[in-house]
Formats: C-alpha cells, structure tokens, sequence
C-alpha cells in the first residue's frame, strides 16, 4: 500500500515547509516539494490512496514515554488495559507510548517484565515499548540490569517515595546508578521523599485532615525539591544520565537547570496537569471532588506560580518533554477506597488521550511554538529513550507514523456528544480534564503506514501495535 499525504505543512523540531510525504507501506520513503513526481511518474496517479491536508500540519506521530496500563496500585489497577489505552492514545495522536515493566517485591526483574509482555502482547493499537520498574533493588536485580538492553530495554525507574512498595534508598539508589554509568541506560527517578512524606500523611489524619486536598499537603513541594537535589548529586558522584519524571514544583525545575548548567546528564519531564490543573482549584474541590485529581507528584498552587514556571521550563529547555503518566481509576470503586483517607485514593490522572490537544493549545495561547510543540511530544521522547531514526520525525525510513493536525479545527475535552457517553475513549467514568475547550483537532493519524483514525472514526485494530525494542538514550550532552 502506498500512501501520498498532499498539499499540507510539514512541522518538526526545527522548522515548517509545505511538502507532501510519501508512505511505502510501513515506512515513509520520502519527503518532497508539493507537485514533485517520481522518476517521471505522477505520484498522485500512481499510489493506492491521497490524503489531502491542506491546510493542516502534517506531524510525526505522538510519541508519550510514561504511561501506566494495567498497574497494579493501592489494592486496584489502572482501569485502562493495553487495548483500551492505546486505543485511545491513538485517537488523541499518540503513535507509540513506552509503558512501564514492574518488577515488585521479591520478585524477579525478568519474571515482571516476562508478565508485562503478556498483557501487551497482541493487545495494543499502536506500537509500545517498555521500561522496567526496579522494585526490589539487590543483587540478582543488579546482576539482571546487565541483560536489560539486549531485551530493547534502555532505562530503568528507582522510587524516592512509596516505602514498603517501591522504595529504594540511597545505598540502593547508588549501586543501580553505578549499574547505569556502566551500562549506558538511563536512570529515572521518582522523585520524592517518601519517608517524610508518610509522617505528614499519618499527622494530617491524625488532625482529621482527610479530604483530598491534604493529599498535596502532605507531598509538600520542599519534599520534591530535596528529591530531586538528592538523586541529581548521586548522578553526578557515579556519572549516570538521569531523568526525573513529572516534575511538578518549580523549586525541582531549578534543580535540574543548575545541574543541566554545568553540564550534568540530568533531564525532566513534565506532565499536563502540572502545566494546567492546581491545588486551590482541583484538589480542592468541594467534597470528595478533588479525588480525580489525586496524582503524585501532585497538583502545585498556582498562587506560587509553578504552572508559569513549567511553562516556561518548557520553552527554554529546562524540561525538555511533556508524557503524561497515564494512570486512570474511575471515581466509583476505586477512587472512592479514599473515602475519609487521602492516603488510600488510588493516585493517578487519564491524560493519554488528550497530550497533544492539551499542548497544542499551548501554542494558541503562545506558550510554545509550533515546532517546540512537535519537539516535547514526539522528538524530544524519541531521542531521549533510543527511538529517534524510527520514531519521532518524518523523513525517509522511518515508520508511517504520522498525525494530520487540523489548527481551524475544534476538540471539546469531556463533553457529552449523546445520550452513549463522553468524548473521551479511556476506560474511566469521569474527565480529569472536563469541559476543556482546544482550538485544533486530530482528523486523521497513520500508525506504520496504516490509517487508524480518520473522520473521526476509529478503523485500527486490537493487535495493530508491536513491541519497539530501544536503544541507548540519543539525547546525551
């Protein structure tokens, strides 16, 4: 099947042109002038299928490195599996997400991530990848480390918060990053400081404090900050690369800038809710409202300007992506085992589906640029976690993967459209991000040659997505 997508404005990292680009089957093949012809031939004439975008940018498709399908978490799991989520990332742009493989307590690197292929494996609409989660750090998950790579594995994640589950502590943390200065992978850290934090959470219940506003009370924005120096100073004593995930106070940016200043490998990500949703507002919320919004790291005060700050963190490369950790619970049966115990909502926000929508009108706003846009949700992933060349720009060989983006178009985020549902397709009863209102729309998106949304049609299939494996992280200093 060959593909010509005609007439409209090509946008990567690092400019615009108007260009038509075409697909041989899985791959993109090239990249021309509009009205060129092939070896003499008429290319409109002389392929299977034209899709005109006139008017519209013409990107590579979505690529959103930290989502959580079908994780296990305070005594439930993520309510998307990999067919419901990635369907769904699919409709908002994503191409390709990297998930996270869980190794628990007392279990084997290699028997979690064995687990976490099988619930992908023939599920996923669009093409996935994985990292692992370290969760019991010793000297077989040392030794394991060693085989990661050869399994497309490049990074591994280590937890500063959640003691007894995931925690990790210095000595811990220390040996897994000599493993990584060694290895080459990338070291990803969340980062907050988990005993601290539970004994704000056992004083605020013991006050009565129980709503989920308290919830960012108790993950109080210094507790983030002191992560964030801690895990940077342990990179820079054994020389590991160093990514820390959804960074959502502006006080952990400055961190990460002054590291990124005298010229350490430390990265960050930042995440839609902490660019837009806040304490006040969100969490907040009359009653057991703010539930939703229970994510951790979690939602800042936007009196003290940390949604500016990311911003404009963003702009200046401080933080250098926007994923989303997608990680959905619906409000009955799960976000309500936090009933009178902010301690035992389930914490995490569905944003797959919207990463690009959410950004783009970033740009409407002149928050970023267009280009900026595509370099923090496609390239930037790609090349941070050993994708780029196949992934995350349109040129010849790579993979099909591409978004039409309509600028005069219109997305209602969570708004009925009838009497069957919401706008949203995560599996989830309610919107984190209800009533949004975005000035440009996802009409149509091809994964690996194939068009899986068009017209507002979903025409992918469960099984359509394959394993990616990676390689070393493409965004080293």
């Amino acid at each position: 099947m060959k593909t010509l997508i005609q007439n409209g404005t090509v946008v990567s990292a690092t400019g615009r042109v108007q260009a038509d680009v075409l697909i041989d089957g899985e791959v993109i093949v090239a990249v021309l002038a509009p009205g060129s012809a092939l070896l003499g031939n008429d290319l409109a004439a002389s392929v299977d299928r034209v899709i005109d975008a006139a008017g519209k940018y013409v990107i590579p498709g979505g690529v959103d490195a930290h989502t959580h399908m079908q994780l296990p978490f305070g005594g439930t799991a993520a309510s998307d599996t990999f067919e419901t989520g990635t369907r769904a990332a699919a409709w908002g742009g994503t191409t390709t997400i990297v998930d996270f493989a869980v190794q628990s307590y007392g279990q084997r690197v290699f028997d979690g991530l064995a687990a976490w292929h099988e619930k992908a494996a023939g599920n996923c609409a669009i093409d996935y990848g994985f990292h692992q989660i370290i969760g019991d750090l010793n000297e077989d998950s040392l030794q394991a480390m060693d085989g990661l790579l050869g399994e497309g594995i490049s990074s591994f994640k280590l937890f500063m918060a959640y003691p007894g589950v995931f925690y990790s502590d210095d000595a811990q943390i220390l040996r897994a990053m000599q493993k990584s200065a060694d290895t080459g992978l990338m070291t990803m850290m969340h980062a907050e400081n988990g005993p601290a934090i539970d004994v704000l959470v056992k004083q605020l219940l013991a006050e009565g404090k129980t709503d989920p506003y308290f919830h960012g009370v108790a993950r109080a924005w210094q507790l983030e900050e002191e992560a964030t120096h801690r895990a940077i100073m342990l990179a820079n004593l054994t020389g590991a690369p160093l990514y820390v995930v959804h960074v959502s106070a502006k006080q952990a940016v400055e961190q990460i800038a002054t590291a990124r200043d005298l010229g350490q490998n430390v990265f960050g990500e930042t995440c839609p809710q902490y660019l837009y949703l806040s304490l006040e507002e969100n969490l907040g919320a009359p009653g057991f409202e703010g539930a939703k919004w229970v994510c951790s790291t979690p939602l800042r005060s936007r009196a003290e300007g940390h949604q500016d700050h990311l911003w404009q963190s963003l702009r200046t490369n401080d933080i250098q992506m926007v994923s989303t950790d997608h990680c959905p619970f619906c409000m009955k049966g799960q976000k309500e085992l936090g009933l009178g115990d902010f301690s035992k909502i389930p914490n995490g926000i569905g944003s797959v589906e919207h990463r690009l929508d959410l950004l783009y009108q970033g740009v409407v706003n002149g928050r970023i640029s267009l280009e900026r846009w595509v370099e923090i949700t496609s390239t930037t992933p790609a090349r941070m976690f050993g994708l780029y060349g196949r992934k995350g720009v349109i040129q010849p060989g790579a993979d099909g993967d591409i978004v039409i983006y309509d600028p005069n178009g219109h997305t209602s985020i969570g708004l009925p459209v009838d009497g069957n549902g919401k706008t949203h397709h995560m599996n989830m009863d309610h919107s984190a991000w209800e009533g949004y209102e975005i000035d440009g729309h996802v009409d149509t998106v091809l994964s690996r040659g194939k068009v899986i949304i068009d017209d507002n049609s979903y025409l992918g299939a469960r099984g359509d997505g394959r394993f990616v494996k990676r390689g070393l992280s493409q965004y080293l200093i």
